[in-house]
Formats: C-alpha cells, sequence, structure tokens
C-alpha cells in the first residue's frame, strides 16, 4: 500500500499453528530486499474489535501483535526507521504524529501541561509526570544492588557506577575523575571559564544551563516553586528546599567540633570560625 509515494507494510491472511485465530502476518515479500519488510492484504478478514482479545495482526520481525492493522504499521516504524511526521518550521521529523505536535510547542512556546501544586508548566506530558514525583516524593527506579531509589532513571545509572567504582573519565588540568563524560565536559569550563549558555536579555552568560534558566526566571518575575505550607514562592528549587527547612526543622549541617547543627551551609561557616577564634 503506497500514500505519498511511501511504501507502508500490510498484511497476509495466515493460519497460526499456535492455534490462535487466523488473521494477518506481516513478513517480508522474497522479491524485497532483507531489510525492507512488505506484505499483501486480504480482504477475507474484517477488522476485529479490540474487545474480542483477538490480535492477528503480527510483526514478522519481532513477533510483535496487535488487534488494529494501524497499530502494526506504527509499530513497523521501528524496524524501518521511516519517520513520515515532518514538522514545517525544521527538520524534525518522528515516526508518530503526537511526537511532532509535542515539538511544535518548542516553537510556539506553548506549554500546556500544569502542575496543580506549584505552577510548574511544561510542554511534554512527560516531563509533568517526572515533576509530579518531587511532590510525591514517589521513586520509581530501583537500585538492584541497595535500597537506593530514584525519581530519574538518569540518576540511577549514576548510582549504579558507583557501585563499580568505574570513572573512566579523568581531568588532565586536576586529575577529577568521573563516571560520565559529559560531567567531565561541564568540569573543564571551570578551568576554561567557558560561559556557552547565554541570556537574550543582557549580557548575562553561564557555564550550566540551569544556571541560565535560573536567571531568566528574573527577567520573567517568575516564580514557579511554592510552599505548601506558608504559600511562599521562589524562582529556584533549592531556594524552596532551604526554606522548607524552617518548617521541618531540619538542620543537616553538622559541626564535626561540637554539636552545633545548621539548617543552612553558610551559618555553619560563621559558627566554625568560633572554634578557630576568627571574625568572618
Amino acid at each position: 500500500m503506497e500514500e505519498g509515494g511511501i511504501e507502508y507494510p500490510t498484511a497476509v491472511h495466515q493460519n497460526f499453528d499456535d492455534g490462535s485465530p487466523a488473521g494477518f502476518l506481516c513478513n517480508r515479500d522474497a522479491s524485497q530486499t532483507k531489510d525492507q519488510p512488505t506484505a499483501s492484504k486480504s480482504s477475507a478478514v474484517s477488522q476485529p474489535k479490540a474487545n474480542t482479545g483477538e490480535k492477528p495482526y503480527m510483526c514478522g520481525e519481532c513477533g510483535y501483535r496487535t488487534a488494529w492493522e494501524s497499530h502494526l504499521s506504527r509499530h513497523m516504524r521501528t524496524h524501518t526507521g521511516e519517520k513520515p511526521f515532518k514538522c514545517d518550521q525544521c527538520d524534525y521529523s518522528a515516526a508518530e504524529k503526537s511526537a511532532v505536535k509535542q515539538h511544535l510547542a518548542k516553537h510556539t512556546g506553548e506549554k500546556p501541561y500544569m502542575c496543580g501544586e506549584c505552577g510548574y508548566r511544561t510542554s511534554l506530558k512527560s516531563n509533568l509526570s517526572r515533576h509530579i514525583r518531587t511532590h510525591t516524593g514517589e521513586k520509581p527506579s530501583k537500585c538492584d544492588q541497595c535500597d537506593k531509589s530514584t525519581v530519574h532513571q538518569y540518576s540511577l545509572d549514576q548510582h549504579l557506577a558507583k557501585h563499580t567504582c568505574d570513572k573512566p573519565y579523568m581531568c588532565d588540568e586536576c586529575g577529577y575523575r568521573t563516571t560520565q563524560k559529559c560531567h567531565l565536559s561541564v568540569h573543564m569550563r571551570t578551568h576554561t571559564g567557558e560561559k556557552p549558555y547565554k541570556c537574550d536579555q543582557c549580557g548575562y552568560s553561564a557555564s550550566h544551563k540551569s544556571t541560565l534558566k535560573q536567571h531568566l526566571a528574573k527577567h520573567a518575575g517568575e516564580k514557579p516553586y511554592m510552599c505548601g505550607e506558608c504559600g511562599y514562592r521562589t524562582s529556584r528549587k533549592s531556594h524552596l528546599s532551604q526554606h522548607m527547612r524552617t518548617h521541618t526543622g531540619e538542620k543537616p549541617y553538622k559541626c564535626d567540633q561540637c554539636d552545633y547543627s545548621a539548617a543552612h551551609k553558610g551559618s555553619l561557616d560563621q559558627h566554625l570560625f568560633k572554634h578557630i577564634g576568627e571574625k568572618p
């Protein structure tokens, strides 16, 4: 079947040896090259209803089965690499229409997904789902070697490197080592002074993207992080974390010379001067 010059996989009527109902098999045509999955369609079998539990459409590449021919067509793109949905504003293309829709939000600046807890907005539903975990405390990514769990998979990947003690990336300037190449690239900016992230509203530049994002919030007057206890709002997540200690009473910074502890590192630094007899 062709649409817009692109040949899509169709289906062959097939009686399966495993006792499943007769249906469609997405298979290779012997006249095609090995990496071009194709087939021909039979009109003998009508489109099944999803609620029957039947899955007569099967991928000849990996055995994936579905109740709908359209789902099989979409699935086949994972094998062919086809990306028929194009962005009309840049070179981006995608296998799924929904992915292009999410991408287009970047061009328009639209952020339709909002957190009801703190007002955080994003263009992607998946980003909102991850953000919500900062409120619920959910940590679905579990380490299989200890009790560590994380909000994000990439955080777990970083943690797992600690078990292997593998830090293959090293800074030639100071000997700093890390498990990830991207971390080394960021670290090198402390030596080079490079600040690739530029503010488009003033002359400010930063070595980290997250720092620039925090800076931009000052221009916008945006304060997306809000305390659920007292309504305090701030443009920085770290500031909210510090503020929350006024409610929880948490004092994570401990003096190693006495029983003093503080909610903020600055307070601990000032306290330490008392032990050495210096005034800040």
